[in-house]
């Protein structure tokens, strides 16, 4: 996954509720699909630094080997770096990147 890092900020900030609930009229459906969608990022970069850190895994490891391979640091480095999924996924919500519908309002259209 491309972590998109124009416009994402490494901290949190302060944000509107009503810039929040306007997508979806209701702060709570709008944090809920803040959080499914943090979620998504949160697994596929899980998923993306396991596939990096298996290179690097061997049965024998030795004390000396664990401390001492720049590239792993250089890499759990760079992810600790990120910004946040809550973040990147809010900044997504509030640019209407996101696609999500409402299965109950869906129905009654």
């Amino acid at each position: 996954m491309q972590i998109k890092k124009n416009n994402v900020p490494n901290n949190t900030i302060t944000r509107k509720l009503t810039d929040i609930d306007a997508p979806t009229g209701n702060l709570y459906e709008s944090v809920v699909v803040i959080s499914k969608r943090a979620n998504q990022i949160s697994t596929s970069i899980k998923q993306e630094l396991n596939k990096k850190l298996a290179d690097f895994s061997s049965t024998t490891d030795a004390l000396e080997e664990t401390f001492e391979n720049r590239e792993q640091i250089e890499i759990s480095k760079y992810y600790e770096r990120l910004p946040k999924p809550v973040i990147i996924a809010t900044e997504e919500f509030l640019n209407d990147e996101l696609y999500f519908r409402i299965p109950e309002k869906a129905d009654k259209a």
